[in-house]
């Protein structure tokens, strides 16, 4: 049957719907053609390029199996790197968006079986963290560029760095230590005997007494200024002794 032409309403039904994603039972990785229904793909399987195509795969298997193998995992690792980076992500939901490109190559060519099996490769290899939830496996992008790496090696060295000024400091402040103990136990300041770390106890004798705190300080009688009053009285008083003098 020949091909609709171009710009007819047949023409423009085909591609409508040739548009967005088929059936992956449907696909020919060797030839790289999508077919929409089974008798298409039926027809594809019967045709002279998909058996030379089919008679190269049975040469060498393994290779072309390897060759997909890393085609599918370096694909699938670069959209991680820019789609997601190092955040948290459901493996289900990377890999939709990896097998939203049109033009991608499909899983079923490869070694893995299923996305479980995927999954457990990339965490195995170091190249994601991959963790198991309740709702599936999550996946955590590990940069490993040279960028990333340099980076990495700088501040473990600075931290490292920081570690050793700390312990070179604690051990100079301990030598000072054991050297101002060393001059005071030489002018006789102190005795080896005396263990500046020990503390006595606080054992109450009576356990019936009751503990008082009091936050107000504790003043003597004799700084107690007189009262306004105290200050007032010889004075009426004197005052009264001269009037009767003066009556007098």
């Amino acid at each position: 049957m020949p091909r609709a032409e171009r710009g007819t309403p047949k023409d423009l039904a085909n591609r409508m719907k040739s548009k967005g994603l088929q059936k992956l039972r449907w696909y020919c990785q060797m030839c790289q053609k999508q077919c929409r229904d089974e008798n298409g793909f039926k027809c594809h399987c019967t045709s002279e390029g998909h058996i030379r195509q089919m008679q190269l795969f049975a040469q060498n298997p393994h290779k072309f199996v390897d060759q997909y193998s890393i085609q599918f995992e370096r694909a699938f690792m670069s959209m991680m790197r820019r789609r997601f980076f190092s955040k948290p992500v459901s493996a289900n939901v990377a890999y939709n968006e990896y097998i939203s490109d049109k033009q991608h190559l499909h899983m079923n060519s490869t070694q893995w079986e299923s996305l479980n099996a995927f999954v457990q490769h990339l965490g195995r290899t170091g190249q994601c963290v991959v963790e198991k939830t309740d709702r599936g496996w999550n996946l955590t992008y590990v940069d490993r560029s040279p960028e990333a790496l340099a980076r990495q090696a700088k501040q473990d060295k600075k931290q490292k760095q920081d570690l050793d000024d700390e312990q070179r400091h604690a051990e100079m402040i301990k030598r000072q230590i054991q050297a101002a103990a060393e001059h005071a136990e030489a002018l006789g300041l102190r005795t080896t005997d005396d263990d500046p770390e020990t503390f006595e106890k606080f054992e109450r004798q009576n356990e019936d007494e009751k503990i008082a705190f009091s936050l107000t300080p504790h003043v003597s009688e004799s700084k107690l200024k007189p009262s306004i009053f105290e200050q007032v009285a010889p004075s009426s008083s004197s005052s009264s002794s001269s009037f009767s003098v003066s009556s007098q």
